[in-house]
């Protein structure tokens, strides 16, 4: 027997229409909120505030900032740092084959590890090796993504939670720049250190966590969010202008747009957040204006890399007139996965792989270097995250992907001049290898390495574990490299 035909009547209609609604509002406000990359108001609903009164230049004492300088594509940090006594440059040069740096191009650091090993950096960074000889620079050795701590025994064994989708970039950076890899992504850690600490700011018209690269993971949080910004200006609304110009006239008329009364949510919505963003580009346009003054510092620099460095040094000098004590900031720089041409054959200190850590080398020197020009050498913490090390061995010409890296800590508050964390036994298939070719299992979490750094930022004790849930796991949650203030 057919079943009666369903009789759809004006009510139920009505009622399934306004849950089709619901839904779409949601997927739509979702949308919506991605506008406030462009104008990320902290507190929407707050009235739009002027320029507070202060002087470009030297920061308030209490004053910090955060600046994650992102390596896309996996840094091969093994010819970043690279053992440089005897029977370790032996080990190594076995290892890697054709990308072993010839060690007398190594630059020596000052001191061993506890181990007694001694080691150099990548010839092409001599900027960064005075640096760190001067103390303004630390290293952290073998640092990756961890669910729990892991031995080679319980890698093998898979007797412990591992991060999963270990060697992919987009799950890795997910994963470094969360630093909660075993659930789903939700916000980074720097978005959370921003939240917890955003009280300390007194004006909301511009974001504490700003992005010179695009949007990103990293800056992720529940109520504050990424303020994108270009490496040269404030981005603009393309044809704006003031007075009777056509511009000017498009401008106004736009306005009256945005500004008028609609009963539609969706379009009140768009059109708050649009107005927003223009209002908020033009506040810090008149905000980061003129020549900066840190031309010298950056001549001769035109990379990307030194671009996005310039402008966030600029937007520290206005820190005072945005009302804000502490900021974060985002870098990247590509081009990491040399799976192959990583270097010139027959001239192993050069190549493609040399010649990003130079731009690193000399933008990083020229950041810290303008810095010093307003005093706020002490009050700012340079650090690099990437998606993961790469390969010890070689597949010919370049490195595949693997896990521990090498990272690099700078700024007047580091306890430079060392290397912190344990280096790994460079020895393929050794105890540190998770697999045959020398994909090094990390000694220290990303957690560890981020908490040290966010407690220097100001995040209490006691919040340490909203920012990194899975801290309590890790046996350093201060490793030491920061000073305390």
């Amino acid at each position: 027997m057919n079943a009666s035909p369903r009789h759809y009547d004006p009510s139920r209609r009505r009622f399934l229409g306004t849950c089709c609604a619901a839904v779409t509002a949601t997927g739509l406000l979702s949308q919506l909120a991605q506008l406030r990359l462009m104008s990320a108001v902290a507190d929407t609903g707050s009235p739009l505030q002027p320029a507070i009164p202060g002087t470009a230049g030297a920061p308030q004492s209490d004053y910090k900032a955060l600046v994650c300088l992102f390596l896309a594509g996996g840094n091969d940090a093994n010819n970043l740092v690279v053992p440089i006594d005897a029977s370790t440059y032996a080990q190594y040069a076995t290892g890697r084959g054709a990308l072993a740096i010839p060690q007398a191009d190594l630059l020596p650091l000052a001191g061993t590890t506890p181990d007694g090993r001694q080691f150099g950096l990548h010839p092409a960074m001599p900027e960064l090796k005075a640096m760190y000889d001067a103390g303004q620079v630390a290293l952290l050795g073998n640092v990756g993504t961890l669910v729990y701590p892991t031995t080679k025994a319980q890698y093998t064994a898979r007797s412990v939670p591992l991060p999963p989708a270990l060697f992919s970039h987009n799950d890795q950076q997910i994963d470094w720049q969360s630093s909660v890899p075993d659930k789903g992504f939700t916000s980074g850690w720097g978005g959370r250190v921003a939240d917890l600490t955003n009280a300390l700011n007194t004006n909301n018209r511009v974001s504490m966590a700003i992005t010179v690269a695009g949007q990103n993971f990293f800056q992720v949080g529940r109520s504050v969010s990424q303020y994108a910004v270009g490496t040269n200006s404030v981005p603009s609304l393309t044809g704006s202008g003031t007075g009777t110009s056509v511009n000017g006239v498009r401008t106004a008329a736009l306005t009256d747009l945005l500004t008028a009364q609609n009963k539609n949510l969706f379009e009140t919505a768009f059109a708050g957040l649009t107005k927003e963003a223009i209002d908020d580009s033009a506040y810090l346009a008149t905000v980061v204006s003129g020549t900066s003054p840190f031309q010298s510092a950056f001549a001769n620099l035109n990379t990307n890399l030194s671009q996005q460095l310039h402008m966030i040094a600029r937007l520290i000098n206005v820190q005072q007139q945005l009302g804000l004590k502490r900021q974060v900031f985002f870098a990247r720089i590509g081009g990491w996965d040399l799976h192959d041409n990583q270097l010139n054959v027959g001239q192993r200190s050069s190549g493609a792989h040399a010649t990003l850590l130079n731009d690193v080398s000399r933008s990083i020197n020229a950041f810290y270097a303008a810095l010093r020009t307003i005093s706020a050498e002490n009050q700012v913490t340079t650090f690099t995250a990437s998606d993961f090390g790469r390969t010890f061995d070689t597949n010919g010409d370049g490195s595949d992907h693997a896990w521990g890296s090498h990272h690099i800590v700078v700024g007047g508050a580091v306890r430079g001049g060392s290397i912190y964390g344990t280096m790994p036994d460079f020895t393929i298939r050794g105890p540190d290898d998770a697999g045959s070719r020398g994909l090094w299992i990390p000694t220290t979490s990303v957690d560890e390495y981020s908490a040290t750094l966010a407690r220097w930022f100001g995040v209490s004790a006691t919040d340490l574990p909203v920012v990194f849930p899975n801290l309590g796991r890790f046996a350093k949650p201060d490793l030491g490299f920061m000073a305390t203030s």
